[in-house]
Protein backbone atom coordinates (compact mmCIF):
# COMPACT_ATOMS: atom_id res chain seq x y z
CA UNK A 1 0.00 0.00 0.00
CA UNK A 2 1.18 3.87 -0.92
CA UNK A 3 0.76 5.09 2.89
CA UNK A 4 2.16 8.91 1.20
CA UNK A 5 5.04 8.94 3.72
CA UNK A 6 7.88 9.91 1.33
CA UNK A 7 9.84 12.56 2.58
CA UNK A 8 8.63 12.65 6.08
CA UNK A 9 10.99 12.09 9.14
CA UNK A 10 10.61 10.47 11.93
CA UNK A 11 12.11 9.32 15.29
CA UNK A 12 12.17 5.95 17.02
CA UNK A 13 13.40 5.54 20.38
CA UNK A 14 14.81 1.36 20.89
CA UNK A 15 15.57 1.64 17.30
CA UNK A 16 18.46 -1.02 17.43
CA UNK A 17 16.31 -4.41 17.50
CA UNK A 18 13.15 -5.92 17.42
CA UNK A 19 10.68 -4.04 17.29
CA UNK A 20 12.30 -0.42 16.70
CA UNK A 21 14.49 -2.08 14.07
CA UNK A 22 11.29 -3.25 12.14
CA UNK A 23 9.68 -0.51 12.67
CA UNK A 24 12.76 1.47 11.76
CA UNK A 25 12.95 -0.51 8.42
CA UNK A 26 8.99 -0.18 7.41
CA UNK A 27 8.97 3.22 7.81
CA UNK A 28 12.58 3.54 5.50
CA UNK A 29 10.67 1.46 2.94
CA UNK A 30 8.27 3.75 2.65
CA UNK A 31 10.78 6.84 2.27
CA UNK A 32 10.89 7.86 5.56
CA UNK A 33 14.11 9.50 6.69
CA UNK A 34 14.64 7.85 10.27
CA UNK A 35 16.75 8.68 13.28
CA UNK A 36 17.48 5.90 15.25
CA UNK A 37 18.02 6.11 19.14
CA UNK A 38 19.08 3.68 21.56
CA UNK A 39 21.88 3.01 24.05
CA UNK A 40 23.81 0.42 21.98
CA UNK A 41 25.52 2.61 19.15
CA UNK A 42 27.42 -0.20 17.51
CA UNK A 43 23.98 -1.70 16.65
CA UNK A 44 22.46 1.65 15.82
CA UNK A 45 24.95 2.04 13.16
CA UNK A 46 24.42 -1.68 12.07
CA UNK A 47 20.48 -1.03 11.70
CA UNK A 48 21.15 2.85 9.94
CA UNK A 49 23.68 1.13 7.92
CA UNK A 50 20.87 -1.53 6.43
CA UNK A 51 18.09 1.17 5.94
CA UNK A 52 20.03 3.85 4.34
CA UNK A 53 19.29 4.30 0.17
CA UNK A 54 19.89 7.01 -1.99
CA UNK A 55 16.72 8.54 -1.12
CA UNK A 56 16.52 7.20 2.58
CA UNK A 57 19.23 9.15 4.97
CA UNK A 58 19.13 8.01 8.67
CA UNK A 59 20.98 9.47 11.59
CA UNK A 60 21.51 7.57 14.89
CA UNK A 61 21.88 9.33 18.62
CA UNK A 62 23.32 7.17 21.08
CA UNK A 63 21.40 8.04 24.43
CA UNK A 64 19.77 6.43 27.32
CA UNK A 65 16.64 7.62 28.00
CA UNK A 66 16.76 7.74 31.11
CA UNK A 67 18.65 10.30 31.21
CA UNK A 68 16.76 14.01 31.89
CA UNK A 69 18.43 15.42 28.99
CA UNK A 70 18.72 12.92 26.71
CA UNK A 71 15.27 13.13 24.91
CA UNK A 72 15.15 17.00 23.94
CA UNK A 73 18.85 15.78 22.78
CA UNK A 74 17.66 12.90 20.57
CA UNK A 75 14.69 15.57 19.36
CA UNK A 76 17.68 18.66 18.72
CA UNK A 77 19.43 15.57 16.66
CA UNK A 78 16.92 14.58 14.21
CA UNK A 79 15.65 17.86 13.25
CA UNK A 80 19.39 19.30 12.80
CA UNK A 81 19.60 16.27 10.08
CA UNK A 82 16.26 16.43 8.66
CA UNK A 83 15.00 19.97 9.05
CA UNK A 84 11.48 18.35 10.37
CA UNK A 85 10.13 15.61 12.63
CA UNK A 86 6.69 13.99 11.42
CA UNK A 87 6.55 10.98 13.51
CA UNK A 88 7.88 10.23 16.89
CA UNK A 89 7.73 6.09 17.95
CA UNK A 90 8.16 5.46 21.33
CA UNK A 91 9.40 2.00 21.40
CA UNK A 92 12.28 2.07 24.27
CA UNK A 93 11.82 0.57 27.35
CA UNK A 94 11.98 -3.56 28.47
CA UNK A 95 10.97 -3.97 32.25
CA UNK A 96 12.30 -6.47 34.31
CA UNK A 97 10.05 -9.97 35.00
CA UNK A 98 10.35 -11.28 37.98
CA UNK A 99 8.55 -12.81 41.23
CA UNK A 100 7.36 -9.70 42.67
CA UNK A 101 8.82 -10.51 45.97
CA UNK A 102 12.55 -10.84 44.44
CA UNK A 103 11.68 -6.73 42.58
CA UNK A 104 13.24 -3.99 44.57
CA UNK A 105 11.99 -0.47 44.52
CA UNK A 106 14.96 0.22 42.07
CA UNK A 107 13.52 -2.13 39.47
CA UNK A 108 10.46 -0.33 39.78
CA UNK A 109 12.31 3.07 39.52
CA UNK A 110 14.04 1.76 36.35
CA UNK A 111 10.78 0.28 34.71
CA UNK A 112 8.99 3.54 34.77
CA UNK A 113 12.47 5.95 34.19
CA UNK A 114 12.84 4.24 30.61
CA UNK A 115 9.98 2.89 28.96
CA UNK A 116 7.13 5.94 30.81
CA UNK A 117 9.10 8.92 31.88
CA UNK A 118 11.45 8.50 28.47
CA UNK A 119 8.47 8.54 26.52
CA UNK A 120 7.00 11.71 28.48
CA UNK A 121 10.35 13.66 27.82
CA UNK A 122 10.21 12.53 23.88
CA UNK A 123 6.85 14.08 23.46
CA UNK A 124 7.30 17.28 25.18
CA UNK A 125 10.90 17.31 23.33
CA UNK A 126 9.05 16.82 19.63
CA UNK A 127 5.33 18.26 20.25
CA UNK A 128 6.77 22.01 19.03
CA UNK A 129 7.90 20.05 15.89
CA UNK A 130 4.79 17.60 15.37
CA UNK A 131 2.78 20.69 15.61
CA UNK A 132 4.22 22.53 12.44
CA UNK A 133 3.83 19.49 10.29
CA UNK A 134 0.74 17.70 12.05
CA UNK A 135 2.61 14.74 12.23
CA UNK A 136 2.54 12.26 15.10
CA UNK A 137 2.76 9.86 18.06
CA UNK A 138 2.97 5.94 18.21
CA UNK A 139 3.71 4.84 21.56
CA UNK A 140 4.59 0.73 21.85
CA UNK A 141 3.30 -0.21 24.96
CA UNK A 142 2.05 -4.05 25.42
CA UNK A 143 -0.98 -6.49 26.60
CA UNK A 144 0.64 -7.12 29.88
CA UNK A 145 -1.25 -3.89 30.31
CA UNK A 146 -5.06 -5.46 29.97
CA UNK A 147 -4.77 -7.68 32.98
CA UNK A 148 -2.24 -8.40 35.91
CA UNK A 149 0.17 -11.05 35.60
CA UNK A 150 2.34 -12.55 38.89
CA UNK A 151 5.55 -12.24 36.75
CA UNK A 152 4.87 -8.62 35.09
CA UNK A 153 4.15 -6.08 37.75
CA UNK A 154 6.55 -3.87 36.42
CA UNK A 155 6.33 -3.94 33.06
CA UNK A 156 1.87 -4.50 33.16
CA UNK A 157 1.79 -1.05 35.63
CA UNK A 158 4.51 0.57 32.98
CA UNK A 159 2.58 0.02 29.99
CA UNK A 160 -1.22 0.95 31.88
CA UNK A 161 0.91 4.32 32.81
CA UNK A 162 1.76 4.12 28.99
CA UNK A 163 -1.91 4.07 28.03
CA UNK A 164 -3.52 6.26 29.82
CA UNK A 165 -0.95 8.87 29.10
CA UNK A 166 -1.59 8.42 25.10
CA UNK A 167 -4.82 9.09 26.32
CA UNK A 168 -4.53 12.57 27.41
CA UNK A 169 -2.11 13.24 24.97
CA UNK A 170 -4.51 11.94 22.09
CA UNK A 171 -7.18 14.35 24.08
CA UNK A 172 -4.08 17.65 23.83
CA UNK A 173 -3.24 16.87 20.21
CA UNK A 174 -6.85 17.35 19.16
CA UNK A 175 -6.60 21.00 19.13
CA UNK A 176 -2.81 20.88 18.31
CA UNK A 177 -3.10 19.27 15.27
CA UNK A 178 -1.16 15.86 16.71
CA UNK A 179 -2.06 12.96 16.23
CA UNK A 180 -1.45 9.87 19.36
CA UNK A 181 -2.33 6.30 19.50
CA UNK A 182 -0.48 3.30 21.05
CA UNK A 183 0.04 0.17 20.16
CA UNK A 184 -0.16 -3.36 22.03
CA UNK A 185 2.33 -6.25 20.61
CA UNK A 186 1.69 -9.79 22.29
CA UNK A 187 4.02 -12.35 21.43
CA UNK A 188 6.18 -10.85 19.00
CA UNK A 189 9.61 -12.80 18.16
CA UNK A 190 12.24 -10.78 19.25
CA UNK A 191 15.86 -11.39 21.30
CA UNK A 192 13.35 -10.50 24.35
CA UNK A 193 10.83 -13.33 23.36
CA UNK A 194 13.86 -15.60 22.54
CA UNK A 195 14.99 -15.60 26.11
CA UNK A 196 11.59 -16.11 27.62
CA UNK A 197 11.31 -18.98 26.10
CA UNK A 198 14.89 -19.85 27.03
CA UNK A 199 14.06 -18.87 30.36
CA UNK A 200 11.11 -21.78 30.45
CA UNK A 201 13.55 -24.54 28.45
CA UNK A 202 16.38 -23.93 31.61
CA UNK A 203 13.17 -23.76 34.54
CA UNK A 204 11.01 -26.38 33.00
CA UNK A 205 13.41 -28.79 31.57
CA UNK A 206 11.89 -28.27 28.18
CA UNK A 207 12.79 -28.34 24.40
CA UNK A 208 12.27 -25.16 22.49
CA UNK A 209 9.39 -26.59 20.61
CA UNK A 210 8.11 -27.42 24.00
CA UNK A 211 8.77 -24.34 25.11
CA UNK A 212 7.33 -22.29 22.34
CA UNK A 213 4.36 -24.57 22.48
CA UNK A 214 3.27 -23.94 26.03
CA UNK A 215 3.62 -19.88 25.44
CA UNK A 216 1.03 -20.39 22.52
CA UNK A 217 -1.16 -22.55 24.77
CA UNK A 218 -0.89 -19.64 27.62
CA UNK A 219 -1.65 -17.07 25.11
CA UNK A 220 -4.27 -18.69 22.75
CA UNK A 221 -3.05 -18.08 19.64
CA UNK A 222 -2.03 -19.75 16.46
CA UNK A 223 1.29 -18.34 16.01
CA UNK A 224 4.31 -15.44 17.51
CA UNK A 225 4.18 -12.33 15.67
CA UNK A 226 6.66 -10.99 13.92
CA UNK A 227 8.38 -7.58 14.00
CA UNK A 228 7.72 -6.50 10.65
CA UNK A 229 4.02 -6.99 11.44
CA UNK A 230 3.76 -4.63 14.16
CA UNK A 231 6.31 -1.94 11.78
CA UNK A 232 3.46 -2.22 9.36
CA UNK A 233 1.11 -1.72 11.79
CA UNK A 234 3.32 1.80 12.92
CA UNK A 235 3.69 2.53 9.56
CA UNK A 236 -0.21 2.85 8.58
CA UNK A 237 -0.73 4.69 11.81
CA UNK A 238 1.54 7.37 10.72
CA UNK A 239 -0.15 7.88 7.66
CA UNK A 240 -2.51 10.37 6.26
CA UNK A 241 -4.28 6.87 5.80
CA UNK A 242 -4.79 7.02 9.24
CA UNK A 243 -6.09 10.59 9.93
CA UNK A 244 -8.95 9.73 11.47
CA UNK A 245 -7.71 7.37 14.01
CA UNK A 246 -6.68 9.30 17.34
CA UNK A 247 -6.28 7.93 20.58
CA UNK A 248 -6.52 4.34 19.94
CA UNK A 249 -4.99 1.62 21.97
CA UNK A 250 -4.65 -1.23 19.60
CA UNK A 251 -3.73 -4.74 19.90
CA UNK A 252 -1.65 -6.76 17.95
CA UNK A 253 -1.32 -10.00 19.54
CA UNK A 254 -3.42 -12.79 17.24
CA UNK A 255 -6.11 -12.71 19.18
CA UNK A 256 -4.79 -13.18 23.26
CA UNK A 257 -6.53 -10.57 24.20
CA UNK A 258 -10.19 -11.22 24.60
CA UNK A 259 -11.33 -8.40 27.11
CA UNK A 260 -12.56 -5.15 25.95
Amino acid sequence: MELGLSGKAALVTGGNRGIGAAIAAELAREGVHVCLVARDRARLDDVAASLTTNTVRTVVHAADLRQPDAAAQAVATAVAAFGRLDILVNNAGATKRADFFSLTDEDFVDGFALKFHGAVRMTRAACPHLRETKGCIVNIAGVGAHAGAADFTIGGAVNVALLNFTKAMADIGIEQGVRVNAVNPGLIETERYNGNVERMMRERSLTREQAVAARLVTHRTKRVGRPEEVGALVAYLASDKADFIQGALIDIDGGSTRSL
